[in-house]
């Protein structure tokens, strides 16, 4: 039995030192190694012989399997360093080439305006109020001066969850919910930005979804007068010195009296031009003294106190901002649009 064990020995060393593979190792060592291998084999016969011989014989196949094992390991952590070396040849990375620069990204023109506008009326002692997407019909309508069946709901066509729900058609409900809060304190001076929706036909002027920013100032004694130095000024931290506004007698149901108010046309700057219609002037906002009623309904003395409001399309301030032909651009995400307000 010892010298099969040193004839297998001499054997398996010789396969082993012919070998040019990682898969023929494998196969070599299942070969002499595995359960059904010559070595098991040999170990198995072992019951067979006298107590004298099994520890010499022992020894012996301890000192084959040992032998071969050790080559094994040895040619298996040689095929270990060469994939080693061949993964990291291919996965060198050369430090000489120039970095990729990253994409700098860029404020939407919409939320630029938004800040922009939120700037100059917090410079002016405003706060910034806001309130739910999804309304109720007595804060959109009925407590803003339009009861049921008032006609001037169609003005606004809305979209409604249910009889009493639906969503906002201006951010005006905010100015209710803030004066509520108030309970009849002075002074309220807020502006209400948001998303607002009305079932228009998108085109590239109008918008299903768009935003809108609303403001409330309400006191004692306040007058027209305070509400045209305040779109004034407005104006002219927006858009320029020269800006200069027109006010045009209008109806709103919630403010009374109201007006419609126009800035010079920045295009042009007065002179005429295809923006403006050749009148120099382009429409913005609209305004006007807050009604009585909803005074009265939100808990103020319209005897004691007095406000003005107003309200402007924050995309319209935007497309007259930087000369945008359509709405639409601002909601479809096109980078090529997008990227041209990275320096803005």
């Amino acid at each position: 039995m010892k010298e099969r064990l040193l004839a297998l020995k001499e054997e398996a060393l010789r396969e082993l030192a012919g070998v040019e593979s990682p898969q023929q190792l494998g196969e070599l060592r299942i070969k002499y190694m595995g359960k059904k291998g010559p070595l098991t084999e040999i170990l198995r016969g072992m019951g067979a012989l006298s107590a004298e011989e099994r520890p010499v014989i022992g020894q012996v196949a301890n000192e084959v399997r040992a032998a071969i094992e050790e080559v094994i390991e040895a040619k298996q952590a040689e095929y270990n360093a060469a994939e080693t070396q061949a993964r990291l040849a291919a996965e060198t990375i050369d430090v000489t080439l120039p970095g990729r620069p990253a994409a700098q990204g860029a404020v939407h023109p919409i939320s630029k305006v938004i800040q922009e506008i939120e700037d100059i009326f917090i410079g002016m002692g405003y706060t910034v109020a806001e309130g739910p997407e999804v309304e109720q019909d007595y804060y959109n309508f009925e407590a803003l001066n339009l009861p049921k069946n008032h006609p001037a709901r169609d003005m606004q066509d809305s979209f409604y969850v249910t009889d009493e729900i639906l969503m906002r058609t201006h951010t005006s409900p905010v100015q209710v919910r803030t004066m509520e809060k108030k309970k009849g304190d002075v002074p309220v001076k807020i502006i209400c930005p948001g998303r607002v929706y009305r079932r228009d036909d998108d085109d590239a002027t109008h918008s299903h979804m768009f935003t809108q920013i609303e403001g409330l100032v309400i006191d004692r004694n306040i007058r027209m007068s305070d509400l045209k130095g305040t779109l004034l000024q407005f104006v002219q931290e927006l858009f320029g010195k020269e800006t200069q506004i027109r006010m045009r007698p209008s109806f709103f149901p919630f403010t009374e009296p109201s007006a419609e108010v126009d800035v010079t046309c920045a295009m042009c700057r007065g002179e005429g031009c295809r923006v403006c219609k050749q009148t120099g002037w382009l429409e913005i906002l609209g305004s006007g003294m807050v009604h009585p009623r909803v005074l009265e309904m939100a808990g103020y003395d319209p005897e004691e106190y007095s406000g003005f409001a107003f309200g402007l399309g924050v995309e319209r301030v935007a497309m007259l901002k930087y000369d945008i032909e359509d709405i639409r651009h601002f909601y479809t995400n096109d980078l090529r649009f997008l990227k041209q307000f990275v320096h803005l």
